[in-house]
């Protein structure tokens, strides 16, 4: 890897690991497309605390806030969230050899970017026809266990952590904002800790040369930036719009990916 692939890939992690359109496909599918090779998984979960340390500066306030209401018994929202987090960590552990391996294939994150899709599209369509949406205030604990599985489905490459987590909001009766903002604060946990595993059990890889560091360092910070970016593009564009361009990217990249497979370009 050179100081440019790093960097390239931090931006890629950044741009998509907050937008419903999975990171882990792009970081996979853009490298390939440039000839680069696949990055490891570890390099992968790596540059991920890069994005984590985004959402901790972006919502520093309500992640200060919701710690000091729970352990003052003012607010259930931190349990929640860590229950929210027990099914993608049970699953991640259980089907762990299966995610690093048999799971990274193209033909699977192009199956996963467009069922994904579908469902997405399918609880679009049940928030229109809701005639009330729920803010944070109102998210409760079937909330916080119905998204948590839905994060656990992000365990196959291509699904979207934050398009499942966001879909599962959705079906439950969350604004668009509501349901990214939730999702958001849910990874924090997760990404951390397959993050920092990953550092510690590949760290003789990832930092055995000086070169090595200074592109993981390189990667992680400027996925850290594009992701403080992203964050605030993704509420804002929330607010306002639905999630159907996001739909509409994932079906056509799928389509797209299954064809270069099928012609033997990937």
């Amino acid at each position: 890897m050179t100081l440019w692939q790093a960097i390239v890939l931090g931006v890629v992690q950044g741009l998509t690991e907050y937008l419903p359109v999975s990171s882990t496909a792009h970081l996979y599918l853009v490298p390939q497309l440039l000839g680069w090779g696949k990055p490891s998984t570890a390099f992968v979960a790596v540059i991920q605390l890069g994005t984590l340390v985004a959402i901790l500066v972006y919502f520093w306030r309500d992640i200060i806030g919701i710690t000091r209401g729970t352990f003052r018994g003012e607010t259930a929202m931190g349990w929640m969230i860590a229950a929210g987090t027990v099914p993608v960590v049970v699953l991640g552990l259980a089907f762990k050899k299966s995610i690093e391996t048999t799971l990274t294939g193209l033909t699977v994150i192009a199956a996963a970017m467009i069922g994904m899709a579908i469902v997405l599209a399918v609880a679009e369509w049940l928030t229109k026809r809701r005639p009330v949406v729920r803010g944070m205030a109102q998210v409760g604990w079937r909330d916080a266990i119905v998204v948590g599985f839905a994060q656990s489905v992000a365990l196959i490459p291509g699904s979207s952590r934050s398009g499942c987590t966001i879909t599962g909001g959705l079906f439950c009766g969350l604004s668009r904002e509501t349901a990214a903002r939730f999702s958001f604060l849910l990874s924090v946990p997760a990404v951390c800790a397959a993050g920092l595993y990953e550092l510690y059990k590949e760290r003789h890889e990832l930092l055995a040369t000086p070169e090595h560091i200074h592109y993981l360092v390189a990667a992680t910070v400027v996925a850290g930036i594009v992701g403080y970016a992203s964050i605030a593009f993704l509420l804002g564009y929330l607010k306002k719009h639905t999630t159907w361009v996001f739909i509409v990217y994932r079906i056509v990249l799928g389509v797209v990916l299954l064809a270069l497979l099928a012609a033997g370009r990937l």
